[in-house]
């Protein structure tokens, strides 16, 4: 992706809660606007295994390579790398846990949380709601 598509998504955000609720789904709103979670199991990406690119489903920014997407077994997509560049990552304290949330860099829309119980090279485990990501196959 050139910098002039980065350029190009940053400029396309909704400027509001309106235009957000207006441009995702129900799901779609609650899990990235309201850091919400889905279901285990549930998503249309969890046992997902063709090659190709999982873009955020709220600006389309690319996220994940499908070459870093592993069966970790939780019940959401998980990924061993993440581009530092393309996404964000906060301390999460919500619901009596301490963990790392991660977010959108492009749009910061909450994807999932990212844990150290990865496997190699990274040691990273990002569990990622399928509902916050769409993917684009390689062909």
């Amino acid at each position: 992706m050139s910098e002039s598509d980065d350029k190009e998504r940053r400029e396309d955000l909704p400027e509001d809660d309106a235009e957000w609720r207006e441009r995702l789904s129900d799901e779609e709103y609650r899990v990235l606007r309201e850091a919400g979670t889905e279901r285990p199991f549930s998503g249309d990406h969890v046992d997902r295994k063709d090659d190709g690119t999982y873009a955020c489903a709220g600006c389309g920014a690319e996220l994940f390579d499908a070459k870093t997407k592993y069966d970790s077994g939780c019940g959401w997509p998980s990924f061993y790398d993440a581009d530092d560049d393309r996404i964000e990552t906060r301390r999460d304290t919500s619901k009596g846990m301490d963990r790392t949330e991660v977010l959108c860099a492009n749009c910061e829309g909450h994807l999932g949380h990212v844990f150290e119980d990865g496997p190699e090279p990274t040691g990273k485990r990002f569990c990622i709601n399928s509902v916050a990501l769409d993917f684009d196959d390689e062909e």
